[in-house]
């Protein structure tokens, strides 16, 4: 597979891993390894970007580190000769990117934020991301479609009356949305989830064309199958639509899980921030890209959806405990290193590679999780007496190597949900907490009954609507 190393803590700690975790188990030489830090990439003119998007595209199989795409002070920080762009646009053109799959991470027994598994599908190319623009006054501005065959096309006129305006050009390509659908569709079907397909259509009336593409591959492939599973009973029998906005509230609403969402690239970037939110941290949703080679090869990245934590790197340096969790780092280790033999299998590889490849993953996998549920976790899940960075890896290490020796089958104890005051990012006003309970304590004898509860919800716009009118959409 190809590896891609990034920056900062995220870099310490994948380093970490690989030498803790897979060394012991792996021959790595057959790695192909690119050196994606700002420094190196202004060292090699990028050439080291445009080297492993190529590689990339022949191996198909992909694992990303975080890496940084420097602001104006850290171009001075790093000493760099000129600001470099993110690496994320080069690669999803390069492997002719389809979508990215943001999904919940699940601990079996620990409960985070969606009981059940979120899927998502986030457009991977177009709209606001690659847009021209420029800042303009007065005047007429006019948008013309210059076909390869054919006269021009005037696709947009209108008069600017303002002094200081914005112009902004951008589109959305359709020609991989087919693609797109039956990727989604097939893993919500495979999931047992309900899809759900998200747009502004009503509005943005071009935006019709990702909804209709959706559907007819739904009606035409999907729909009896997903019938037959039960997963359309509660949308009348049809594929459904939701609005973006009202998207964003059934995110909130919808904690039980056991649902998917396709959406426009940028839709698709708040609302799997959301999503994330919901389930306690970014570092518990995975970031998967999927491409199509000209062959018809799927090439697949997988990323951790977080960045590279740069304040815990910052104390690192400082020589202050740490204490990262490298759980989205580690699903992405795994869905690379499975695909990866995947694609080996499917060439004529041995399967002897493939079937140790699977079960190193699965393993690790349990390893790790289990290492959470015994409360031996990172400080976010445990508590301040939970491991450090390099004593978490160091105890996953030691169980892997139990479990793959000894075949270990050990069960670990059921958590609740743990307390969201161990989040880094946790700064809650405790006074204004209070001042916001005692508003809704209204005969103040320091609980919240159900009729003030429910006032609650409905002031803070997040009460359960009952259902009318099933599988029509509603213009919210």
């Amino acid at each position: 597979m190809v590896y891609i190393a990034g920056e900062e803590m995220t870099h310490y700690a994948s380093q970490l891993i690989v030498k803790e975790w897979i060394k012991p188990y792996f021959e790595t030489g057959a790695w192909f390894e690119y050196d994606l830090s700002c420094v190196n990439r202004d060292k090699t003119g990028d050439q080291v970007l445009h080297d492993a998007v190529a590689k990339g595209a022949e191996i198909g199989a992909i694992f990303k580190e975080p890496t940084i795409t420097p602001t104006k002070e850290q171009v001075e920080e790093f000493g760099l000769s000129s600001p470099l762009g993110s690496p994320n646009g080069a690669m999803r053109k390069g492997w002719n990117g389809i979508t990215i799959s943001r999904d919940t991470i699940h601990i079996d027994g620990v409960e985070l934020g969606f009981k059940q598994p979120v899927l998502f599908e986030r457009h991977a190319v177009g709209g606001e991301y690659g847009a021209g623009w420029k800042t303009v006054g007065r005047g007429k501005l006019l948008t013309t479609f210059h076909p390869e065959k054919g006269d021009p096309l005037l696709v947009d006129s209108r008069d600017l009356d303002n002094d200081h305006n914005v112009a902004v050009v951008y589109h959305n390509p359709l020609d991989n949305v087919t693609d797109l659908a039956h990727h989604f569709f097939s893993r919500c079907l495979e999931s047992e989830v309900v899809p759900y397909v998200v747009t502004k259509k009503t509005v943005f009336k071009w935006q019709e064309g990702f909804w209709a593409i959706h559907k007819s591959v739904f009606d035409e492939h999907y729909k009896e199958k997903f019938a037959a599973k039960g997963l359309l009973d509660g949308t009348g029998g049809e594929l459904q639509h939701l609005i973006s906005d009202a998207a964003t509230m059934q995110i909130i609403r919808w904690t039980g899980g056991n649902f998917g969402m396709s959406a426009h690239n940028y839709d698709g970037d708040m609302l799997t921030d959301e999503v994330a939110q919901v389930h306690r941290s970014p570092g518990f949703i995975t970031s998967n890209l999927t491409g199509k080679r000209e062959d018809g090869v799927m090439i697949k990245e997988y990323e951790a959806s977080h960045g590279t934590v740069t304040d815990l790197w910052h104390a690192h340096l400082r020589g202050e405990e740490t204490s990262l969790n490298p759980l989205g780092l580690v699903e992405a280790m795994i869905g690379a290193m499975q695909h990866g033999a995947k694609l080996e299998l499917e060439a004529g590889g041995p399967a002897e590679n493939f079937e140790k490849v699977m079960t190193w993953t699965t393993t690790l996998r349990k390893a790790m999780h289990n290492t959470f549920r015994y409360g031996q976790g990172t400080r976010d899940l445990s508590g301040p007496t939970g491991f450090t960075t390099e004593d978490f890896i160091k105890k996953v290490a030691w169980r892997l190597e139990r479990y793959l020796i000894q075949g270990e089958d050990e069960t670990a104890p059921e958590l609740s949900e743990p307390d969201r005051a161990f989040r880094r990012n946790h700064k809650v006003d405790d006074e204004a907490v209070q001042e916001m309970f005692a508003s809704y304590d209204t005969d103040g004898n320091g609980s919240i009954d159900l009729d003030e509860f429910t006032n609650l919800l409905v002031k803070l716009g997040v009460a359960p609507q009952k259902v009318e009118n099933k599988g029509k959409e509603a213009d919210i």
